[in-house]
């Protein structure tokens, strides 16, 4: 008799032709045969020490045999039990057998369905709590309101005011998440407000409020403000720095709650290998690394790849493809993470046998997967390989282009010099292009010369207001290039007319465990004095190599001395730099800029690392460039 049947029908008599149905006795069960007469509360701790599904059943099936499965404490445990042990559906056929549950049984009943994001059926048994004249409790209320959507929360809020239990801190921190999960801003901080003792729980659930819509200050403020504070909201607090671009703020906050010897967590470690990745910042990833060895923690799938990913994005794929080597149950998302390093390095090769290898192995590709495949075919040039993987992503995996694949395609062809093809490509896309694909198509046109095309795409964003800083500036560049000095000018007041601002080149370089950023013509730094002391000095060795300074990419109408002035302080020169006087001899000089590097800088770099006998690595915007002894491993293809 199949177990869901059992549970709803009355209890046959034991015979040994049915016994054989039931499961194998136990040790619990063979005990229970010599004491018949097993109090319930011996019951109820044997239920509710029950630690998987074989030892539950036993239990339930004597219940069954004696008579006690309707006992209502019993019947109750081990309707918990079977919801802890993620089994709903029993615990549902029990509750369906419970006469006249009362609100513990249906609080119990919700709470297992609302855990489980199953809403619309926790919802379902309310209403039906209600319309049987059981009255809902606070408990009640913090069950139905856990991770529950805005829309019945809102419906939830008037329910809870007309029984009276708004002002319950439980369920005002419930009502309180709920609001700061769908983004309502005003209703959250109104009722945090009105709390008369805002508990840790209720705090987070504000802080987490204002760090998800963008308001880190205002998340900070009340952070700082706390009395107490547990890992979960450093953990919120470091997360939001990370999620706005903030991340040396993060790593900073990091290394105070070190400090005052809070323990981080697994989901901390996480958020905080995701600053690193950001950052560039390799030495304190390493460290998160030995931290997680030496302390314990789980080395699980979602640890490995946070680490893969960024060891990647710190330009060391030989410790990447280490720890993906050792994950043990590799998902898709490890997978993903170890192609997308590879193409972000432009080791196309790599790349394209690890997704064989992953399709050999069973685990299908998804579409990062495709993302990362193609992007490696645009640093490599390879242009067919990028049609065959495009159309393979449609036909054989039925995953349809989203923006970043055509993305992908659009820079590989542009790249490539098949400037139209491009140009067909996004004018007949499913999807509406956005200002990122145009400027792509736009940086293509400029690195061709082609600026009949590239003035074509140019005006027709600027007249759809699609144009972004980056349109206005490749306009500039191709104006530039062509010396066409009244385009240029007109560019500029256009930005100016519409408030566009320009993103500032910034570069930044990790030395001692802290990362040092750079603006062009930088004199925050301590170190100025230092730092342009060498940068003199690394412009005598160019010089001596026959360098000249690529003036003509300076969009300036201006006298040559100055272009040349205005190139030497580019903010990656002055991070060289800085890398120059503070490091080694000898040691690899790592540097992150925020803007697609420039060919004079390029040049530069190459020509350092061959005078200097270091090897310098660069991650710009679009990828990694690796220069050693006077080469780039991008093959001046970026």
């Amino acid at each position: 008799m199949p177990w869901a049947t059992l549970l709803t029908s009355p209890s046959p008599p034991i015979t040994t032709a049915n016994r054989s149905s039931l499961p194998p006795p136990s040790a619990a069960t063979r005990h229970h045969h010599h004491h018949h007469r097993l109090p319930p509360d011996r019951l109820a701790l044997l239920i509710d020490k029950s630690k998987s599904i074989t030892q539950l059943l036993p239990i339930h099936a004597f219940l069954i045999r004696h008579g006690l499965d309707r006992h209502p404490i019993l019947s109750f445990k081990l309707q918990r039990s079977y919801s802890s042990l993620r089994r709903l559906d029993y615990s549902t056929a029990l509750f369906h057998r419970t006469q006249n549950p009362d609100v513990f049984f249906y609080t119990a009943i919700i709470h297992a369905h609302a855990v489980n994001n199953l809403h619309q059926q926790a919802l379902d048994f309310y209403v039906r709590m209600l319309t049987h004249g059981v009255e809902p409790n606070a408990f009640t209320f913090s069950a139905i309101l856990r991770s529950c959507p805005i829309e019945p929360g809102k419906a939830l809020h008037s329910q809870a005011l007309k029984f009276g239990f708004d002002s319950d801190t439980y369920v005002r921190t419930a009502l309180l998440d709920v609001y700061a999960r769908g983004g309502d801003v005003v209703s959250a901080r109104h009722l945090f407000d009105t709390m008369p003792d805002k508990s840790l729980v209720s705090l987070t659930a504000m802080i987490t409020c204002y760090a998800k819509h963008g308001d880190v200050d205002g998340a900070r403020l009340l952070f700082d403000g706390m009395e107490e504070r547990d890992v979960v909201c450093w953990n919120v607090m470091i997360d939001g720095y990370t999620q706005h671009g903030r991340s040396n703020e993060a790593l900073v906050l990091f290394r105070q709650m070190l400090g005052l010897k809070v323990k981080p967590n697994e989901v901390t470690l996480l958020t905080v290998l995701s600053a690193c990745g950001q950052l560039g910042a390799v030495e304190l990833g390493r460290w998160v690394h030995s931290y997680v060895v030496n302390n314990g923690i789980r080395f699980d799938v979602h640890v490995g790849t946070a680490l893969v990913d960024m060891y990647s994005k710190c330009g060391s794929l030989e410790d990447a493809r280490l720890v993906f080597d050792m994950i043990e149950d590799k998902d898709v998302v490890a997978w993903n993470s170890m192609i997308v390093g590879y193409a972000m390095h432009g080791f196309t090769e790599d790349a394209l046998k690890l997704f064989t290898d992953m399709c050999r192995r069973g685990v299908h590709p998804t579409d990062i997967t495709f993302i990362g495949i193609l992007s490696a075919c645009a640093h490599a040039g390879s242009v067919s390989e990028g049609w065959k993987f495009f159309h393979l992503m449609k036909d054989e995996y039925q995953i349809e282009p989203k923006i970043e694949h055509y993305g992908c395609m659009v820079n590989l062809l542009g790249r490539a010099g098949h400037l139209d093809e491009a140009y067909e490509l996004i004018k007949n896309m499913k999807i509406d292009p956005d200002p990122v694909l145009w400027g792509t198509l736009l940086g293509a046109c400029r690195l061709h010369g082609n600026y009949g095309l590239g003035e074509v795409i140019a005006e027709q964003l600027v007249s759809q207001n699609l144009a972004n800083s980056g349109t206005y500036i490749l306009l500039s560049n191709i104006y530039a290039a062509a010396g066409n000095w009244d385009g240029v000018a007109r560019v500029r007041t256009m930005m100016k007319g519409g408030g566009v601002q320009k993103e500032p080149g910034c570069s930044s370089i990790e030395v001692n465990n802290k990362v040092h950023e750079f603006l062009a013509g930088d004199l925050r730094h301590p170190k100025s004095k230092q730092i342009y002391v060498m940068l003199e000095e690394m412009y005598q060795w160019l010089e001596a190599h026959g360098y000249t300074p690529q003036t003509d990419i300076v969009l300036h109408d201006i006298g040559e001395f100055e272009k040349k002035r205005s190139l030497e302080v580019h903010s990656e020169k002055l991070a060289i730099a800085f890398g120059l006087i503070s490091s080694q001899p000898g040691a690899t000089i790592k540097i992150v800029k925020n803007l697609r590097v420039c060919s004079d800088c390029h040049t530069v770099t190459k020509l350092i690392s061959k005078i200097t006998g270091r090897k310098i690595v660069v991650r710009d915007r679009n990828r990694f460039h690796h220069f050693v002894n006077g080469s780039c491993s991008c093959g001046d293809y970026w």
